[in-house]
């Protein structure tokens, strides 16, 4: 079962959140959380690829010709925003291995909390796929906004965006900004803190993924 609120969807299944319990937990080690991640990133990847369009095709069973479901349009374009939304690419797309990869580099002025662009490759023809977009943490909804800024600019129309916790205030930002693009998230957060981190959050997901301060 997953809760809407309107363009915001939260995933409350079991698995989904007891693996969020043990990233939050600090006590969880660098190798564990990565592996946690890899596994949450594929439950909420059922989610957000719900109702991907379909076609049917020919096909011979052991026991007979069918016409079945299958795919329809271009392959979908999975963006990671630098560098913790790694972390959620390598498990989506370890389900869905044809899908192209895009990166968009930013990093978070500590002063303004403003996005700062340092990085943008992305995969031919966004116009005519589903892209999905990937990042941990939807805090300010700065970076997030900033990174569907310049794909949409880059052609995208039909996009999603992922992530593992969601502040109230990167939600309304992000609603404000890009009301056509639905949000997927494991949990909404109370908060941001005074140095713009979710609370209670899990911490920075890109230290905890690979070790670093």
């Amino acid at each position: 079962m997953s809760l809407n609120h309107d363009h915001l969807t939260i995933v409350d299944h079991p698995l989904v959140q007891h693996k969020l319990t043990i990233m939050r937990d600090k006590q969880t080690p660098t190798a564990v959380f990565r592996q946690v991640l890899k596994e949450i990133s594929q439950l909420l990847a059922y989610e957000i690829t719900r109702g991907l369009p379909m076609t049917r095709k020919a096909i011979e069973t052991p026991m007979q010709e069918m016409e079945a479901p299958t795919l329809a349009g271009k392959k979908l374009a999975l963006i990671s925003i630098l560098r913790a939304g790694n972390g959620l690419l390598d498990g989506v797309l370890e389900l869905i291995p044809s899908a192209r990869v895009g990166f968009v580099g930013l990093y978070r002025d500590e002063k303004t909390l403003k996005p700062v662009q340092y990085y943008f490759k992305v995969p031919e023809g966004l116009e005519d796929r589903m892209v999905i977009v990937v990042d941990p943490m939807l805090a300010t909804g700065n970076s997030s906004v900033a990174a569907i800024d310049l794909l949409k600019k880059a052609g995208a129309d039909h996009i999603r965006f992922l992530c593992l916790l969601a502040a109230p205030e990167g939600v309304v930002r992000m609603k404000e900004a890009h009301p056509d693009v639905p949000i997927v998230t494991a949990a909404l957060d109370d908060a941001l803190n005074d140095v713009g981190y979710i609370t209670p959050g899990l911490g920075d997901a890109g230290d905890r993924m690979y070790g670093t301060k």
